[in-house]
């Protein structure tokens, strides 16, 4: 997508205030490596780190999944949004104020005004709850469970009323949206030929992402013995996905990524009654079990997950769930055991300082899951052991790491009386059919000795402290044998001609607007590719060693392809192009020799 000059400039003065090494080094662990910085990539799961970052460029890729490009690349692959969206998010945050309209794509402007239509809707609700006599009963009730007036600012807590076109009433003929919208926002439904409140009669809870836009909304009864659930949530929008959101995180962001740690409820008044008790690091999973979007925003703000689910079937088979994704995110997962309560809630109002002293001895959830197996079957009988077996193994063949996995091997061989060796293969056996293919991703085609040197020889160019020496060491080893076909060919071509006119020191900035666009992706990916530890003595040798066993290749290449010929035309009996041919294959052998010979 184009956009105006305008447009181009705001973005301009953005990506000049935004340092990408602090914005990604704010999630992702960057280490030194040479110019750059490199990390594990946060987009797909890798061992070894791939993800590079350039300061000198300000951009980043990845050379397992491929991914790559500016803040705003970042921002966009990060939060799952369009270029619209990552520029007014990093504008913010550089405190530029956007003048120019225009830049979102017709998504962008549908969530941005369900965004607004959300927030009015928030007000309202807060409103009806705080100041208006609708709302009298609902916040008699929320001030009964012990919640402060600060606490329900602070959360926005609203009360949707008896009326059933309160609220739509108010947006369309006060706020000027239209049915469609509202319907679309998930906060109106169509009833016969009207349009009509989703939420009537509930107290509602603001769902917002962690930008604190308003997404969605939960509505809980007043009245537990009314007819219909308990709590209703907004359906899925384009705003708001289920699997994407917790409960708080636009209030507890903060506390949980200065406390490195995140304590995981269930409810909502859960994350409230925390909130208010002085344990402000508290989110509330929105669905029965976590998904891979919401561990992988967990992993930006948290190295320690605690779980404080209620203790029955539904929690536990929830934990078990969710080790996989934790595990995988090789975030460190414990489990908090709460005395005689149902859940946090109930808890703090029973014994506050019981419940904060069961938070401070949190359990490791592999021994908490053992504990519980160990527990629900009698470890005498033949029956009682395959119970525990079934019960804990699947857990234990969810975990990547070797040494846990073991640790937990031999504690339940011991328990139950069986060899650590049958344990070994009853969970090779659970292992096999849930293995994924998982990890960096490859490229499709594989490539060339002579691809992947071009690109390494390049990438020494370009990242040394004397770029144009080292376009002279390769001219010398290359005159004469290098192609154009292949985009690193044709990189080091450019920088032959560049280095030739230039005047002054070699300018990256300069050279890069010189190359056609559909160069720019690899020279970038050059910028940023791991090389050794090279002195500044030894790095020219290494450009001249790469030079010239790419010169040996593209020899042995031309060799090759001169012999094929030589033999096609001696089928066809064309003496004077063998005789040609055969000159040619003579000189290549002979600079073979001398390339070898160096």
């Amino acid at each position: 997508m184009r956009y105006n000059a305008n447009v181009m400039d705001e973005v301009g003065v953005v990506r000049e205030k935004i340092d990408v090494v602090a914005l990604i080094g704010e999630t992702v662990q960057l280490k030194k490596a040479g110019k750059n910085f490199k990390g594990l990539c946060p987009f797909h799961n890798e061992k070894s780190p791939s993800f590079m970052v350039s300061p000198d460029r300000q951009i980043w890729h990845c050379f397992g999944c491929q991914k790559g490009g500016t803040v705003f690349d970042f921002v966009m692959e990060q939060e799952h949004i369009e270029f619209g969206e990552a520029l007014r998010l990093l504008a913010k945050r550089a405190g530029v104020t956007l003048q120019t309209r225009g830049v979102n794509s017709g998504l962008s402007e549908k969530k941005e005004r369900l965004y607004q239509l959300n927030s009015l809707a928030m007000e309202y609700y807060h409103y009806i709850l705080t100041q208006h006599k609708a709302g009298k009963k609902a916040l008699e009730y929320v001030q009964a469970r012990g919640i402060k007036d600060k606490v329900i600012s602070t959360f926005r807590l609203g009360f949707a009323p008896h009326q059933r076109d309160a609220l739509t009433s108010y947006l369309i003929k006060k706020k000027h949206f239209t049915p469609e919208e509202l319907i679309e926002a998930g906060i109106a439904t169509q009833s016969g030929r009207s349009v009509v409140d989703f939420f009537w009669n509930r107290l509602i809870f603001p769902l917002y992402d962690h930008r604190e836009n308003v997404v969605g909304f939960s509505g809980r009864i007043l009245d537990n013995g009314a007819l219909g659930p308990k709590y209703i949530n907004t359906r899925e929008t384009i705003i708001y996905h289920k699997g994407e959101t917790f409960y708080g995180i636009h209030v507890t962001k903060d506390s949980i990524q200065k406390a490195k740690q995140a304590i995981l409820v269930e409810g909502e008044f859960d994350v409230i009654s925390c909130f208010q008790a002085g344990i402000p690091n508290v989110l509330a999973v929105k669905g029965t079990a976590l998904t891979p979007m919401q561990v992988t925003l967990l992993a930006r703000y948290a190295e320690k997950i605690t779980i404080c689910f209620d203790g029955d079937h539904a929690g536990q088979d929830a934990i078990k769930r969710s080790i996989p994704l934790i595990d995988k995110k090789n975030l460190q997962t414990t489990v908090v055991l709460i005395p005689g309560s149902k859940d946090p809630d109930e808890a703090l109002k029973t014994n506050e300082l019981m419940f904060k002293q069961a938070l401070k001895h949190d359990v490791s959830v592999y021994d908490y899951l053992f504990d519980q197996a160990v527990s629900s079957a009698d470890v005498k009988t033949a029956e009682g052991k395959r119970e525990i077996a079934d019960s804990f193994l699947p857990t234990l063949a969810s975990i990547e790491n070797m040494i846990i996995r073991e640790h937990y091997l031999k504690k339940l061989s011991g328990i139950i009386d069986t060899s650590y060796e049958n344990l070994v293969k009853e969970i090779d056996r659970l292992s096999r059919p849930i293995q994924a293919k998982e990890g960096m991703v490859t490229e499709s085609e594989k490539r060339t000795r002579e691809e992947i040197l071009e690109e390494y020889l390049v990438s020494l160019i370009l990242q040394s402290d004397e770029p144009r020496k080292a376009v002279d060491v390769s001219v010398q080893m290359l005159a004469g044998s290098i192609g154009k076909e292949r985009a690193y060919q044709k990189i080091i071509y450019q920088l032959i001609e560049f280095v030739q006119d230039l005047q002054a020191t070699f300018d990256h900035t300069t050279f890069s607007t010189s190359l056609p666009d559909e160069l720019r992706s690899m020279y970038n990916k050059s910028l940023l590719f791991p090389l050794p530890k090279l002195s500044k003595e030894t790095f020219l040798t290494e450009v001249r060693k790469t030079a010239q066993q790419l010169r040996e290749l593209y020899l042995r290449s031309k060799i090759k392809r001169l012999g094929e010929q030589i033999k096609q035309k001696e089928k066809e009996g064309d003496s004077e192009a063998v005789h040609t041919l055969q000159i040619s294959f003579n000189e290549a052998a002979k600079l073979l020799q001398d390339n070898t010979a160096m």
